[in-house]
Order: C-alpha cells, then structure tokens, then sequence
C-alpha cells in the first residue's frame, strides 16, 4: 500500500461568500463571551512562568549605528551589538551624569555616550551592567529579574513558530493607556472579532473554548479573513495564551497553515497622570507551501509596512478596547 501523500493547497484560496450576511444581521455572541470564561483564561495565563523575559521590540529595529532604546517597566533600557555582533543590553541611563543613552551613537559596536564620550561595549564599566538579553531572530528580549522577582530562566520562551528564514516576517508595535492584563483579555476574546473589526473578519464562530481541566488552554476559532468584496480566506486557527503577557494565534487549517502571530504586552511605566502604558509588540510569521510564498518573500520589504498597516488598524480599534477596559477597572466600573 502506498503511503498517503500530503495534501496539497487549493489552487486558490479564496472563497466567494454566496449569500452575505449584512453586520447587524450576524449572530450575536455576547452570550457566548462569558466574563467568566475569559477571566478564568486570564487568570491561569497569569500564573504561568516569564523567567522574567520582557519583550523589547523587533530585530530588524537594532542598527549598527544607533541603539534600540526603550522603557521597560519603568526602566530604561538600550540594546544594541557589538563588535562581534551579539546583543547587548542595560540601562538607559550613562554612569557618568546619567545622560540618555539612546542618543547617543554606536561605532564599531561601542556605545559611545554624547555628553562626554564615555563608550560601553557591552561589558560591566563604571557602574553600569549589562542585563541578559536575546534575539529569537523576529524579536529582542530582555531579562529584568529585579521586575519580574520569578525564577531566572537563561532564555525567554519563545513560542513555537516557522523558521524566520523562510518566513515572511513584520512586526507592529503601539502603545496604550493600559496594563499588559487588559492586552491579553482582548486577544482572549475572540468572540468580538466580526463585530468589532468588520473590515477584517466575517463568518466567525468559536469552535472551542478551555475547560479548567484542559491542557492546552486554547481558543479554536474558525474564521474567515476579508480579500476584497466578497472574497474571503477561510481558516481555522486557534489561540493560546503561554504567559501572563503573551497571546499566540495560529493557523491550523486553511491558507497560512503554520503561520504565526504572537501579541507581547510590554508594560513601559507610568505617563505624567500616573496611568499605566502598555506597548503592544506584534510579530505575524507567515508561512505558505505554495510555490508563489518564494515570490512574498523576496517581496518582504513591499509586504511589511502593508502587514503593519493592516495590523495598526486593527490595534487602533482593540487599545481601545484595552484602554476601556483598563478606564473601566480602575473606576470599579468593569462589569467582568
């Protein structure tokens, strides 16, 4: 007997949906978004371990000329490489007179400071220490363990996705008035996502919730993802939450199988009312098997500022979800 061979993609991908539904003639789903249910999720993804691992940014942001400088809980910090090219992080603040790092330049992979040019390469100099730090080769990780108080781990757990390489690969990232909680109940609650982002999705129905008892704690939801008119891309993808700051989403069947978009919520610090601001860092690593995937992604700089396009006018729409929910909690209103 011949062993099976592998299913091939459709020749197209697309479907045309016969007989659309008009956006107030949908099936309601609020019966379904049970605040409880999303809470509960909430709750075991906060319990989950970080090793103290927060996300920074993306690797294509690190230049050889400048560093890539954030705040992180309320901490800054500037990240960038050295002469031999690995990455390096620590304080955003120079040991000197504490000018701002982040401006200043980096030559032959020296951080060389603006004020006084004292250099750091990377190495422990005058005060200052360097914090562990990893590139996943998508995105660059800091450790800050005086933060996160859990156990240290050596690297951050990077979620299973395609190999960058052969990917193609872009990353979004906002910021909003909110804590990296109200981040992860919005990816949590994929029951608002034809209602709220009518532009993007359409035929969506959740196929599967978490139990307590259940493992794998995800969110199966089949869905179908706007072309053009009535042209939609049908997919089943399933969403899990692996940390208290972290949401994955990935294509199980349909176009894309295998691809992969990670949300990080990043907690930055306060602003000058004393709200929290929370970046939100998305990476989406696409994959195909079709033979036209070689053509996108040697197309990747034409394709990324589209894909953060797409990606920004959705978060336009869920930070502020996020910061409602956030304004909401903070006043004792949040109903959940």
């Amino acid at each position: 007997m011949k062993p099976a061979r592998p299913s091939r993609p459709r020749r197209l991908p697309l479907t045309l949906r016969r007989d659309p539904v008009a956006w107030e003639r949908q099936r309601p789903t609020w019966r379904e978004a049970r605040p409880a249910l999303i809470a509960d999720a909430l709750k075991r993804a906060q319990a989950r371990p970080t090793g103290n691992w927060y996300v920074v940014g993306a690797s294509r942001e690190l230049r050889p000329d400048r560093p890539l400088a954030r705040t992180v809980a309320g901490h800054e910090a500037v990240l960038w490489r050295d002469a031999e090219g690995r990455l390096v992080a620590g304080p955003g603040s120079c040991p000197h007179l504490g000018a701002p790092l982040r401006d200043s330049p980096v030559r032959c992979g020296t951080l060389v400071c603006h004020w006084h040019g004292l250099a750091l390469n990377g190495t422990p100099f005058a005060g200052w220490e360097p914090w562990p730090a990893h590139d996943d080769g998508v995105l660059v990780w800091v450790r800050l363990d005086e933060v996160g108080a859990e156990e240290p781990t050596a690297r951050p757990a990077v979620p299973r996705r395609p190999a960058a390489a052969g990917a193609l690969t872009a990353v979004y990232t906002a910021v909003g008035v909110c804590e990296p909680d109200d981040v992860v109940a919005n990816r949590l609650d994929p029951w608002h996502g034809a209602w709220f982002h009518p532009y993007s999705f359409v035929d969506l129905t959740v196929a599967r919730t978490p139990g307590r008892a259940d493992e794998s704690d995800s969110f199966t939801v089949d869905v179908s993802f706007r072309a053009a008119g009535r042209v939609v891309v049908p997919v089943r993808a399933v969403f899990t939450a692996p940390g208290p700051r972290i949401v994955v989403m990935r294509i199980i069947e349909g176009e894309g199988q295998g691809s992969v978009v990670e949300t990080h919520a990043t907690p930055l610090g306060s602003d000058a009312l004393g709200r929290p601001r929370t970046a939100v860092v998305e990476a989406v690593v696409a994959t195909s098997e079709r033979p036209g995937f070689a053509v996108a992604r040697r197309a990747a700089p034409l394709l990324r500022p589209l894909i953060r396009a797409a990606a920004g006018r959705l978060w336009r729409d869920d930070l502020a979800y996020a910061e409602r929910r956030w304004a909401l909690r903070s006043s004792g209103g949040f109903p959940g």
